[in-house]
């Protein structure tokens, strides 16, 4: 008999956290079925794959950038896997998204290829802005404990208007991406405020992004802890997982646009 699955209870607008994932999943007759715990430690393993490859790329920026004194010698060192860290990531984003049964090799190989971009990109903030990733790393920290507090004792409750309003609102944030995008690529036009800049709307728009990826957090927390009730396959550990890891680097990126915007 097939998991049974309602958009009511798993649903999450994380783009891999899909609610088709769970849909005609095969029964765990045989085998162990998904469980909370085994989600937290197959988090802990992405996010320690993802750290050695980052400290990798932010030594080679580094080293680079304090040999020659210059920034662009950090981004030339570090250019290739930035981009290929990226590139590759997306694309695996997309096959796990797709094919969660994939997720125990896909989610690992991610979480390599996402170290390699996210550490050239801390490393360049860290350059520009002393001690900036420390903060943003305690930052994320402090708001995965807060959101996961504030479920866990019920002050936020995950109703179907809550679900609607995260929805619409990273739907909406999901689009605006998109646009600024097409207009630096297409035209001469920058919407500044979307990548950290724009000054005081800026950080109104960063501030806003933050609370709502905060808010992705606890329909997340959710949908795990749903899922995991309803039985789902051993390898749901490492595809909610990796969509739990996918919002925490979302927050923290953005952390580092709030922070540098702040700075300036």
């Amino acid at each position: 008999m097939p998991l049974r699955s309602d958009n009511s209870t798993l649903r999450s607008r994380n783009p891999v956290l899909r609610s088709s994932a769970f849909q005609n999943l095969p029964a765990t007759t045989t085998g162990e079925p998904m469980t909370v715990n085994g989600t937290i430690a197959r988090t802990g393993l992405l996010l320690v794959l993802l750290l050695i490859t980052g400290a990798w790329t932010w030594n080679r920026f580094m080293t680079a950038a304090v040999a020659s004194h210059s920034l662009a010698a950090g981004m030339s060192a570090v250019g290739p896997f930035l981009w290929g860290g990226l590139i590759v990531g997306l694309v695996l984003a997309l096959v796990c998204s797709f094919k969660p049964n994939w997720s125990p090799v896909a989610a690992p190989l991610y979480a390599i290829a996402e170290g390699t971009f996210l550490g050239a990109v801390s490393a360049m903030f860290e350059v520009q802005y002393h001690g900036i990733v420390l903060e943003a790393v305690l930052a994320s920290v402090g708001v995965l404990v807060v959101m996961l507090a504030l479920y866990r004792t019920g002050v936020i409750k995950v109703t179907q208007k809550f679900r609607m309003g995260v929805v619409a609102a990273t739907g909406g944030i999901l689009l605006l991406y998109l646009a600024a995008w097409a207009l630096s690529a297409f035209t001469h036009y920058n919407m500044a405020f979307v990548y950290g800049g724009g000054g005081t709307f800026g950080i109104l728009f960063s501030l806003f992004v933050v609370c709502i990826a905060a808010l992705n957090l606890v329909l997340d927390f959710d949908l795990v802890e749903r899922a995991s009730e309803q039985g789902a396959p051993k390898y749901m550990e490492w595809y909610c997982a990796f969509a739990l890891m996918v919002t925490l680097v979302w927050l923290y990126i953005q952390l580092l646009q709030l922070l540098a915007s702040s700075r300036r």
